[in-house]
């Protein structure tokens, strides 16, 4: 198989689905499918097998759930657009509005087409340290309506209650969320027919307390009378990908750098925009191992660099390399900069049998400019 290539672990996939299945029937919840993580459609109908429905943030995510996946699809947006409101309303169920005003000028008409309507809060708790750009709560966040700033004459438009406000996280900060949510906005959940807890459940993680969420699950349910919902999307994904990479060039500059024929800034953006180091298969800590490499991608950024690796055996021209938990957030967020082709995307049957979904060549770079 020619690299770069996403692979899909379809046995993965599929045991991380049987746990949310588990979670979802004993909590008496919904989950559905956060396709702003993952959104490789060929895998939707194994994944509505087990799951309710997608999420979508937009008008195009919207559409793909709903012709790809079935079952409930459910959006917010930051701002609907007034042209094409018309063509959402076609393909949502659940419609969440980020502002009181946008809810008073587009929530009538969500309304009069049947559809649930809803309003993201803001309970100004934010339970995550080191990377602002992914948390909700922060100061100056323009997600969800805070307290202050919630008009009561919306209330007659509203079907349910939304909010977004962890990253990657267990369920102690969901814990600590739901007491903030009810702290601020308690007094009007109990006329709500759903209360949507968003994503950022790391549910599939083998530490994950599923017993808490399951349990702060159920008292909200009880408490309030209302259906819950959450929305995870790394958890739907968890550990069911790896990219795989191949080294192009060695160089030396203080230290030995390996080239790759992919892309940190086009194929894995969040290692820059994090930042993190993804894992290596097969790799240790820069100096742990006898050999160590600084692997850099194939563009002219200076700062096209992953990390630092060491490994057991000198790398040459050639050599694949594998980094692992690579189909959440990657295949979403690619892109062509400097004219650097897309990777490719295969399935890993359970079988063990590799099928190529897509790919890629110069077209789908001139197409797009």
């Amino acid at each position: 198989m020619r690299t770069p290539y996403f692979c899909i672990d379809e046995k993965k996939l599929h045991e991380n689905l049987r746990i949310l299945a588990d979670v979802k029937a004993r909590a008496g919840c919904k989950i559905l499918l956060a396709q702003k993580a993952y959104s490789a459609y060929v895998t939707y109908p194994l994944i509505r097998s087990c799951l309710d429905g997608s999420t979508a943030s937009g008008l195009y995510e919207a559409r793909l759930g709903y012709e790809e996946m079935g079952g409930e699809t459910h959006v917010f947006s930051p701002a609907y657009r007034e042209d094409e409101f018309e063509e959402i309303l076609r393909y949502a169920d659940h419609i969440v509005f980020n502002s009181c005003a946008q809810l008073k000028k587009f929530g009538p008409r969500a309304k009069e087409a049947g559809k649930s309507v809803g309003l993201r809060v803001n309970p100004e708790c934010s339970t995550q340290e080191g990377h602002a750009i992914y948390d909700p709560c922060a100061p100056g966040s323009r997600l969800g309506v805070t307290r202050g700033q919630f008009d009561l004459s919306v209330l007659p438009l509203l079907d349910g209650i939304h909010m977004h406000t962890l990253c990657e996280q267990n369920a102690d900060a969901l814990a600590v969320t739901v007491n903030a949510l009810e702290e601020k906005f308690g007094d009007i959940l109990g006329g709500m027919k759903w209360l949507n807890l968003g994503g950022g459940h790391h549910i599939t993680r083998e530490d994950y307390d599923r017993e808490l969420l399951i349990r702060t699950v159920r008292s909200l349910a009880e408490k309030y009378g209302a259906e819950v919902i959450l929305e995870p999307g790394e958890a739907v994904v968890l550990n069911a990908g790896t990219f795989v990479t191949s080294v192009v060039d060695i160089v030396h500059n203080g230290i030995d750098i390996a080239v790759l024929d992919c892309s940190a800034a086009c194929h894995m953006p969040d290692v820059l925009e994090m930042p993190y180091r993804p894992p290596l298969f097969g790799s240790g800590e820069a100096g742990e191992k006898k050999y160590t490499y600084r692997l850099a991608g194939g563009t002219c950024l200076a700062g096209d660099v992953i990390g630092d690796y060491s490994f057991d055996a000198p790398l040459k021209e050639g050599d694949e390399l594998v980094f692992g938990d690579m189909a959440l957030y990657t295949m979403v967020k690619t892109n062509t900069f400097n004219g650097m082709p897309l990777p490719s995307i295969v399935l890993r049957k359970e079988s063990g049998e590799l099928q190529l979904l897509r790919s890629f060549g110069y077209e789908d770079f001139k197409n797009r400019l």
